[in-house]
């Protein structure tokens, strides 16, 4: 994915299925320069963590 797509699904009313490494993440935020994600995995946690945003991959 790419930090454009990425910051638009954040900004996004409707929730997107983005997945990272074949989990459901929610996107939280997205820093344009470093090119990271701040996502939390949607199943049960509140823990956050940070991904580069070409790891992301948006479902159809």
């Amino acid at each position: 994915m790419n930090v454009i797509r990425a910051k638009e699904i954040t900004q996004d009313p409707n929730m997107k299925d983005v997945e990272y490494l074949d989990k459901l993440v929610y996107i939280v935020s997205v820093d344009e320069e470093s090119k990271k994600a701040l996502v939390r995995y949607r199943e049960k946690s509140e823990e956050t963590f940070e991904v580069d945003v070409r790891q992301l991959n948006e479902k159809d």
